[in-house]
């Protein structure tokens, strides 16, 4: 059996179906633009850095790698907010 037209017969194509589904998704998203908002404490503290000298030792410290952080510290800072 021999099948040479398959448009004749209402012939099945995914990927036509895909590429039609895809493009419609991106249409979708274009008008969507992520949004990043800093609350007003965050910039509080942000400006409140009092020595600008161990602000730079800690950014290389982390860009080099040596930056240790002693997670009981951490631990002892959260545990307020997780009773």
């Amino acid at each position: 059996m021999k099948i040479n037209d398959t448009s004749r017969i209402g012939g099945v194509n995914p990927y036509r179906k895909s590429v039609g589904n895809a493009a419609a998704a991106s249409e979708v998203k274009k008008g969507k633009k992520d949004e990043v908002q800093i609350s007003n404490e965050a910039k509080e503290m942000a400006s409140s850095v009092r020595n600008p000298e161990k602000l730079e030792q800690l950014k290389q410290a982390v860009a080099t790698g040596t930056y240790h952080v002693d997670g009981q510290k951490v631990a002892e800072k959260l545990w307020p907010f997780l009773k």
